[in-house]
């Protein structure tokens, strides 16, 4: 199976959810040749219940992922919390929705939840775990107690950070802290916009069909990540026309 697990199908969290923009970005998936995917659009964004009701009435969902002509999408969502970092969470659809109306309270800045709460509230839910980009400069993890960050179902090295930050620079600090914390690490794209999509994404045998079938492979080795070689083009174009887009959307609006 190839999958990305970091994947956002809003362009952003201003902007409301579109099905057009959704099929965009899951069409260039599949062109990329991608079979699966986790949504995790930001807990916070601006109707998130928008996103998951529109899609249950769009596609076929067993709880665990939606098809879209043999697709996957598994359910996740990319949770802010007060240490300053950006959690990436998966499972079951009844479940993930649980933890969000928890979370409630927490969209805000001067109330995101810690980091050590979050596990509690997912753990006992079979959700994955993981910790977004942990290097970002303006939402890093790695400064958190390490007995905290081996919590982790593993870590994501970020598309966006591999173009930001540097391929091999951003590798020489993922990879160090997984294997130092005995956290696996896996690819994401963070895209928003689907000149971004592709530009990472992760190989593992067989077919999965839970998000705890794809963490015990994760878990056991088996995942594969693999970088496109035109990351850096990718990831600077989806960065250009996502601006324009969002200047369009913000002058529809008015």
């Amino acid at each position: 199976m190839k999958i990305d697990f970091h994947f956002h199908v809003k362009l952003s969290k201003k902007t409301d959810f579109s099905m057009k923009h959704f099929n965009e970005m899951l069409d260039e998936a599949r062109e990329q040749g991608l079979e699966a995917i986790t949504l995790t659009e930001h807990f916070n964004t601006r109707r998130f219940d928008e996103v998951y009701g529109t899609l249950d009435q769009a596609l076929p969902c067993n709880n665990h992922y939606y098809d879209r002509d043999g697709f996957k999408i598994f359910t996740g969502m990319e949770v802010d919390v007060a240490e300053g970092g950006h959690i990436l969470v998966s499972g079951p659809k009844d479940a993930l929705l649980e933890v969000r109306a928890l979370l409630e309270p927490h969209t805000k800045p001067d109330s995101f939840i810690g980091l050590a709460e979050l596990f509690d509230l997912c753990e006992p839910r079979g959700m994955m775990v993981i910790g977004g980009h942990p290097f970002r400069k303006s939402n890093h993890l790695y400064h958190v107690d390490h007995e905290l960050l081996r919590r982790f179902d593993a870590f994501d090295l970020n598309g966006k950070d591999l173009h930001e930050i540097g391929i091999q620079e951003n590798i020489a600090l993922v990879l160090p802290l997984g294997a130092e914390l005995g956290v696996p690490v896996v690819a994401g794209s963070d895209a928003h916009q689907m000149f971004q999509v592709g530009c990472v994404y992760n190989e593992l045998p067989g077919d999965y069909e839970t998000v705890a079938e794809l963490k015990s492979a994760i878990r056991a080795g088996a995942c594969k990540r693999v970088i496109s070689p035109s990351l850096h083009l990718q990831v600077r174009a989806a960065g250009a026309v996502k601006k324009l887009l969002k200047k369009k959307v913000e002058v529809d609006a008015v």
